[in-house]
Order: structure tokens, then C-alpha cells, then sequence
């Protein structure tokens, strides 16, 4: 399924059910007085969140949803019935927004989370509820209450545990695919990743944690330059950054910190903050170096002019994915037990 991380959609609440004017007319029941019921609330409509779904690609091709309207009362005091509420399953990590307008409506980060986004109508009341010592035949009756109609921008921002940030072709799809069962589109040019994958990677005896493959990023990218910028806002809930730095000096000549800055400079002109996250510096491709005597000296630089650790490794031959794996499990542990 085409991954979409962004829809604009029209939702519109149910109309509230008139309350009914009724005098109640029956064989032997003199004065049967004023009995017209209250109308039924509208529906509401609901978006739900759904560990199931990944991408709101439904919602493009479905943007306009209605609930249904509340019934009008009926006689003897009769209740109209409510209009069934219209529920929208949605990915987990949806922003829901109203189009045009700054602020968040809601922001559902659990599975089964649920916002109402457009309440019902309330039902009119009868003329039942008019009736008084001076008033015993009330003329009068409510109309049910209006619909919301909103025009809503949803956006989707992945959750995940550990984010793969880094230069195109450096290794990022294969990785996940090495790691976990996800199975990202893996060839030898630039921007073959056009949208992130989710894979879910086992480490030690009971533990795993969720790892995304962001697209390649590139300088400008926080500009709308290549097609990282599309994805930029998904780094916002990642917990754990992995940034991958190829060792194929032919993919790229310049110097392996300096492209790990070229990444790192536009993940933080995005969102500064996200400086202060954890980050593991993963040297791929090992399998390609003849000579890895200069590696250990990389690696040492990385930890004096950056402070964050590199370990080398091959997704191809799977050397040092072990100890890689092992790394990312406990920076993620180590998160998740922060209050």
C-alpha cells in the first residue's frame, strides 16, 4: 500500500431530531395533555487510532464523511433514536488539525485513542417539557440542535524507537531489511526509499523495538531540497537517532564526519531540540574496505569531535550487526525507563 502522510478531509456531525408537538389523544383519557418526545442526538464523528494502518491513503479517496442524523420524538413521550456515530480509523501518530487555523485539535499516540472531532446535534426537546399550571396545552417544541462541519488536515508522524537518518544510499534500506522483517525497496541510486518502513527488530531474549527508514536526506533538506524535507517532521517521534555513515569512499569522497554533519546540521535546522536525543553512529559497509586499520582511528574521531560512538558493520555480510543491535537495544531500554 502507497504510503500517504498527509490528507485534507470534510467531516460533518448529524443534525439533532426535532422534539415533536403531540397532544395525546386516546378512548377514555380525558385530558390527555401535551406527550410529544425529545429528539435524538446526532452522531458524532470519531477518529480512532489503529496500530493496524500505516498510511491515511483511505482517506484520499474517501474525504467527505457524515454521520447521522437523530430521529424526531415520537408521541408518549417517545425519544427519538440517536444517529449512530461514524468512527474513522486512523494510524497511530495522526495530528489532527483544523485547515487554516494554527493549534492542534488532538493528537492520538495510543492504539484505540479516540477524539471526537465533530459533535451531534442535541435533540429539541417535546412539547412535554413546556407543559405548566398556566401553560397545560404548550403550542411550542425545539428543533434539534446543528451539525459541526469541519474541514480537517491530518498528519501523520511515525513512532518509532530508532530513526535511520543519513545520506542517500548509505545503506539505510538495507539495514532494515537485515535487521527486521520489513522489506523496503533496496537499489544502487540515489532516492530509491520514496517513504519510510516500519520494522520491528528482536534483540536479547524478550526485548525489540521499532526502527524507521527515513528517505535520504541532503543538504537544503529542511528547505524542500531532495525528498527528505517530506519527511523531516517524522524525526519528531523518534526516541533513538542511528546515523549512517558509508565507508564507500566512491559513493561519496568527502570526509565521513563532514558527511555525517551534512546530515545532522539539517535534522537540527528542523527542530533544534532534537540535538539532545540519543544517537549511534552506524559506519556502513564495511564489506566493501580492503584496508581497516584507518577505521578504528574513524571511529575514535567521531567520539572526540562529535561525543557519540561508531561502530562499523556490513548489512550485506551481517559483521558487526550483532553488537549494533545490541547498542540501539539498550539506548532504547535506557529511554524508555526516563520518567
Amino acid at each position: 500500500m502507497k504510503f500517504l502522510d498527509e490528507v485534507v478531509i470534510d467531516v460533518r456531525s448529524g443534525k439533532g431530531g426535532d422534539g415533536m408537538l403531540h397532544f395525546h389523544r386516546e378512548k377514555f383519557v380525558p385530558r390527555g395533555g401535551p406527550d410529544g418526545g425529545d429528539g435524538g442526538r446526532g452522531g458524532h464523528v470519531v477518529l480512532v487510532a489503529d496500530q493496524g494502518r500505516n498510511t491515511l491513503l483511505q482517506l484520499r479517496y474517501n474525504p467527505i464523511h457524515r454521520a447521522e442524523n437523530g430521529r424526531p420524538g415520537g408521541t408518549n413521550n417517545c425519544t427519538g433514536a440517536c444517529g449512530n456515530d461514524l468512527r474513522i480509523p486512523v494510524p497511530i501518530g495522526t495530528i489532527v488539525r483544523v485547515e487554516g487555523e494554527h493549534g492542534v485539535l488532538g493528537d492520538l499516540t495510543e492504539d484505540g485513542q479516540e477524539l471526537v472531532v465533530a459533535q451531534g446535534g442535541k435533540g429539541g426537546r417535546g412539547n412535554a417539557h413546556f407543559r405548566s399550571p398556566r401553560n397545560r396545552t404548550p403550542q411550542q417544541s425545539e428543533q434539534g440542535g446543528p451539525m459541526e462541519r469541519l474541514r480537517l488536515r491530518l498528519e501523520l508522524r511515525l513512532l518509532a524507537d530508532v530513526g535511520l537518518v543519513g545520506l542517500p544510499n548509505a545503506g539505510k534500506s538495507t539495514l532494515v531489511s537485515r535487521i527486521s522483517a520489513a522489506r523496503p525497496r533496496i537499489a544502487d541510486y540515489p532516492f530509491t526509499t520514496l517513504e519510510p518502513s516500519l520494522g520491528v527488530v528482536r534483540h536479547g531474549d524478550y526485548g525489540s523495538f521499532v526502527i524507521t527508514d527515513l528517505p535520504g536526506l541532503i543538504a537544503g533538506a529542511h528547505e524542500g531540497q531532495g525528498l527528505g524535507h517530506r519527511f523531516l517532521r517524522h524525526v519528531e517521534r523518534t526516541a533513538v537517532f542511528l546515523h549512517l555513515v558509508s565507508l564507500e569512499a566512491d559513493l561519496d569522497p568527502a570526509d565521513p564526519v563532514e558527511r555525517f554533519h551534512t546530515v545532522r546540521d539539517e535534522v537540527l535546522a528542523y527542530r533544534e531540540a532534537l540535538g539532545d536525543r540519543p544517537a549511534l553512529v552506524g559506519l556502513s559497509k564495511l564489506d566493501v574496505v580492503t584496508d581497516r586499520a584507518p577505521i578504528a582511528t574513524l571511529a575514535k574521531r567521531f567520539e572526540q569531535e562529535v561525543g557519540l560512538k561508531a561502530l562499523p558493520f556490513s548489512a550485506a555480510t551481517g559483521e558487526g550487526i550483532e553488537q549494533l543491535v545490541r547498542t540501539l537495544g539498550a539506548m532504547v531500554d535506557e529511554v524508555r525507563e526516563e520518567p
